[in-house]
């Protein structure tokens, strides 16, 4: 049921789907441990919406995704170009080609790709992914992917190895994308692809970022036990596998620690998630500066974004007030906006509309699509103008027309 209507909150999505199931108020709130009048207010909009863990459990007694109930929009949109190729993603990953390699060998008249080309399409992709320009990653992915599987249809040896990192790093790219419109079944189908061509690649940095995806895919599901330990598996390969001073390898090794302590803190394991980050902090200092290996953007910046991120999953509102500004205009867009989004969030929670607002207005002027496609803009701008009563204010004005263009309200 995605595509309920982007301007209903958490709460009302709740109680439609509970509903839908037959359930009462009492039924639902007795099944995810909670009273009546919790969820009551929950429906109504009178108290926040539940902690990101707590979401995860009422979606998996309604039997829905994590995504229907936050609100992920059905269509990817690009204000420019209006489209939406997701389906055409799906078709490329559902190809029948995939299900057997015995079935659907490579002919002989095929003219298979060139690993190194369709490397640099591929980084070329990467590049306006963390740029934050979605709607081009998801027009191009089709045709990456399609190359991507003839990739593994080379021949036996080093050309072959070659191909299926590349075909890795695209599954990756698919995958992490995906995850980030809220296609969460097929991110996850297409982190599967990746991890199976770093596995056959036999290239150690090739699987661990490839097990980044894997993370990405399994957070979007909600599933936060299963995404710790991925991540803690991959790391711990990761150690025993290369060169202590390799730099890619220290920002692949920083970058699953932080996405593990992620998935730790969701399901609001602090200790567990101070022990990651902690893990992550010593490599960014022994890195030294904030570096972009294998796209990770990882560094001390990268690692004090993702702390601030993980003490607004465990509801430390004052430490994300009080830690928050931090100078993002040197990292990627990706970044820089997802941290803004996580900041103005914490300046809602503690009634600090303008500021709050500020800092959606300029995540919105650097990446338009990543603001308007994610539901917890959409949380905070319906919480925002609680707080803030239409007066007819310039304030007001501006709130309605951003709250409209992310379809945080009709």
């Amino acid at each position: 049921m995605r595509g309920l209507g982007d301007h209903l909150s958490i709460g009302e999505r709740i109680a439609f789907y509970r509903e839908r199931r037959g359930y009462t108020q009492p039924v639902l709130a007795g099944l995810v441990g909670h009273s009546t009048d919790w969820l009551s207010k929950i429906e109504r909009g009178v108290r926040k919406p539940p902690r990101i863990d707590k979401l995860a459990e009422v979606a998996r007694v309604l039997r829905v995704s994590l995504g229907d109930l936050m609100g992920q929009p059905v269509l990817m949109e690009d204000d420019e170009k209006h489209m939406d190729d997701v389906p055409a993603v799906r078709d490329a990953l559902m190809s029948p080609r995939q299900l057997s390699k015995l079935l659907f060998g490579p002919t002989a008249d095929r003219q298979l790709p060139r690993p190194d080309q369709a490397q640099a399409f591929v980084e070329r992709s990467w590049a306006d992914y963390q740029a934050g320009v979605l709607g081009d990653v998801i027009a191009a992915l089709p045709g990456l992917l399609r190359t991507a599987q003839e990739l593994e249809d080379l021949p036996h040896g080093d050309l072959r190895r070659h191909g299926l990192a590349v075909s890795a790093r695209t599954h990756h790219l698919a995958a992490t994308t995906l995850a980030k419109v809220g296609e969460s079944d097929l991110s996850w189908l297409a982190a599967e692809r990746a991890m199976r061509a770093a596995d056959e690649s036999e290239d150690p940095l090739s699987l661990v970022s490839a097990a980044r995806s894997g993370t990405h895919a399994l957070l979007a599901n909600g599933r936060y036990e299963d995404a710790l330990e991925l991540g803690n598996t991959a790391a711990a390969w990761l150690t025993r596998q290369v060169s202590d001073d390799d730099p890619s390898a220290l920002s692949l090794l920083g970058m699953i620690h932080l996405r593990a302590a992620v998935a730790a803190a969701r399901y609001q394991d602090r200790s567990t998630a101070t022990s990651l980050l902690g893990k992550a902090q010593g490599l960014a200092d022994r890195l030294g500066s904030d570096e972009n290996y294998w796209q990770t953007c990882f560094g001390p910046t990268n690692v004090e974004l993702h702390r601030l991120s993980i003490e607004l999953d465990l509801e430390n509102i004052p430490y994300v007030v009080e830690n928050g500004d931090i100078d993002v205009d040197r990292m990627p867009a990706e970044r820089a906006v997802s941290h803004r989004i996580d900041y103005a969030r914490g300046l809602c929670l503690s009634g600090r509309v303008d500021d709050s607002l500020n800092e959606l207005r300029e995540a919105e002027r650097t990446s338009p699509q990543l603001v308007r496609n994610n539901p917890r803009v959409r949380e905070t701008l319906r919480e925002l103008r609680k707080q803030s009563p239409v007066t007819g204010g310039s304030r007001s004005s501006e709130l309605l027309a951003m709250a409209k263009r992310c379809k945080a309200v009709q």
